[in-house]
């Protein structure tokens, strides 16, 4: 199981958001490929970069910081945050980023989602991102009427990569991983699962590790690594031995 280290950008710094609220930031530094060096040197080899700006805008934000941790980052980075059309798609991988998530888009053009799906094989990611079992959007101020398990059924035979599964309600807030929402999702559908949202500590990684059989592909975590209360080697460690 793959344990993806977490930068998220917002105004060209790494900070962490509570329940994805962009007034509740904790700024975390203002070198963000310095933090990816810093995972790197810990052991990841995949990590996940989030352009918060760029979520809520609909379009980049955080380029020139993207750009700086590809640069520095030895392994494969994975971006998220305002890609909704082929040409921004095509941009970043041309960059380098190994691969894209795409949430609002999902929801809103399936098609074109499935179209990059197929164009870029093996580089999409569907965020599938919930409130109270519902999909949210727009980096998660709109909360739809579409129960998550059906969003993700739409892509099964897209050739998506993976879904990334964030409980909204416990992003940044160090409850916990919601093990039983992951899982099920996990269960339903033929695409590999992320775990994303709340892992505290290490117990969170050693229980999705034990359901990696199931469908479980990683975890991504960044609070719990920024505030001391997660050894980033260890969770990779973890991830790697059970999984």
């Amino acid at each position: 199981m793959i344990v993806f280290p977490a930068i998220d950008l917002k105004g060209g710094q790494v900070v962490r958001l509570a329940e994805g609220d962009m007034e509740r930031a904790t700024i975390y530094g203002d070198d963000p490929a310095a933090q990816a060096m810093i995972f790197a040197q810990a052991g990841a080899e995949h990590l996940h970069v989030v352009d918060l700006d760029g979520s809520f805008a609909g379009e980049s934000r955080n380029r020139a910081a993207v750009e700086a941790i590809v640069k520095a980052f030895p392994g494969y980075v994975q971006l998220g945050g305002g890609i909704r059309d082929a040409k921004a798609v095509e941009d970043w991988f041309n960059l380098g980023v190994a691969r894209v998530v795409m949430g609002s888009a999902a929801l809103k053009n399936p098609d074109f989602v499935k179209d990059m799906a197929r164009e870029w094989e093996g580089g999409i990611v569907v965020a599938v991102d919930a409130r109270d079992g519902m999909v949210a959007t727009e980096g998660w101020a709109e909360v739809s009427d579409v129960p998550v398990t059906d969003l993700a059924r739409r892509f099964e035979d897209a050739g998506v990569a993976s879904l990334l599964f964030t409980d909204i309600g416990r992003d940044g807030l160090l409850k916990g991983v919601n093990i039983d929402a992951t899982v099920d999702l996990a269960r339903r559908v033929d695409i590999p699962v992320i775990a994303s949202g709340g892992v505290k500590g290490l117990d969170d990684i050693h229980i999705l590790a034990l359901h990696a059989h199931e469908g479980i592909e990683g975890v991504i975590t960044g609070r719990a690594l920024y505030e001391g209360r997660l050894d980033l080697a260890a969770a990779i460690a973890m991830g790697a031995r059970v999984g």
